[in-house]
C-alpha cells in the first residue's frame, strides 16, 4: 500500500511540470495561498492533484482529500478506507469503476515511506524516490461526494497500487502505480470503451528508483521536515543530494 508521502515542491513547479493551470483562488484559496511543502503527508489531509477540468477539458492543479469518497456513498467515513485502490480490481469494483472511465488523476510526489517487517514487533521505514530526485506521479482517481444535509460538495482522490519492482520486493508487497511523464496525458484524457489506459498500471522501472532506511519518527502524523528524509544513520542512500541535506 501507499499510506505517508511526500510532496515538497511549491505549487508553481508542480504546474510546470506537469503543463497545468492553476485553479483560481475562489475555487480554492487554500491551495492558491498558503500551499506549503509536506514530509509527511498522510490520509485525510488535503494535497495536490493534477486532473482535467470537467468543464474545459483541460489541465488543471488543485488540491483534494486523500481517500475516495465514492459520490453514491451515504457518508465520507468510507474514506478511510479507499487511501489506495488495487490495479487489478478496479474495472470490477463498484468503489472505483466510475472514476476509472472518466476521473482518472496524477497525484505529485517527491517521494513516498514504506515498511519492511522486520519481526512480529518491529518494522524499518524507507523513503523511496526518483534516482535523480525528480517530482514524479503516482496514478490516482478523483470523486466529488455532495453532502445531502448540507450541500457540502468534497472532492476526493485515491491512490492506485501495483506488484512491487525489484527495488521494492525486499520493503513491501505492494507499490504505488507511477505514471512516466511520457504517458501522462494518456492517463489523464477520456479513452474510447474498452480502451481503458489500465496498463500503465504496472511496476515503475526499478532502475529508475531508489530507496534508502529513513527514521521511525516519520511514523508519527506530527513530525514533518526535511530531516525525515535523511538517511537513518545505519545506512546511507544510493545517491547523496536534497533528500540526505548536502
Amino acid at each position: 500500500m501507499c499510506g505517508r508521502y511526500v510532496s515538497r515542491a511549491d505549487k508553481q513547479r508542480i504546474a510546470e511540470t506537469f503543463a497545468a493551470g492553476i485553479v483560481p483562488e475562489e475555487y480554492d484559496p487554500d491551495f492558491t495561498r498558503d500551499w506549503m511543502p509536506n514530509y509527511n503527508l498522510a490520509p485525510q489531509t488535503r494535497n495536490p492533484v493534477v486532473r482535467l477540468n470537467p468543464e474545459t477539458g483541460q489541465r488543471e492543479l488543485t488540491t483534494m482529500r486523500w481517500g475516495l469518497v465514492p459520490f453514491w456513498a451515504k457518508d465520507a467515513k468510507l474514506a478511510y478506507s479507499t487511501i489506495n485502490a488495487r490495479a487489478e480490481t478496479l474495472a470490477s469494483s463498484a468503489l472505483y469503476r466510475a472514476a476509472l472511465k472518466s476521473r482518472r488523476c496524477l497525484v505529485p510526489a517527491d517521494a513516498f515511506y514504506e515498511w519492511q517487517k522486520l519481526d512480529s514487533k518491529n518494522k524499518q521505514p524507507f523513503a523511496i524516490s526518483m534516482r535523480d530526485e525528480s517530482l514524479f506521479a503516482f496514478a490516482g482517481l478523483w470523486e466529488t461526494w455532495k453532502d445531502k444535509t448540507t450541500d457540502h460538495q468534497l472532492e476526493t482522490y485515491t491512490v492506485i497500487t501495483t506488484d512491487p519492482n525489484e527495488l521494492m520486493q525486499p520493503i513491501h508487497d505492494r507499490m504505488p502505480a507511477i505514471v512516466a511523464r511520457k504517458d501522462y496525458a494518456r492517463w489523464l484524457e477520456p479513452a474510447q470503451p474498452g480502451q481503458l489506459p489500465t496498463d500503465l498500471l504496472r511496476p515503475y522501472p526499478a532502475e529508475e528508483m531508489k530507496a534508502w532506511k529513513v527514521t521511525k519518527a516519520v511514523g508519527n502524523t506530527r513530525n514533518n521536515g526535511l530531516h525525515l528524509l535523511q538517511s537513518d544513520e545505519n545506512s546511507k542512500p544510493e545517491l547523496p543530494g536534497l533528500f540526505d541535506g548536502k
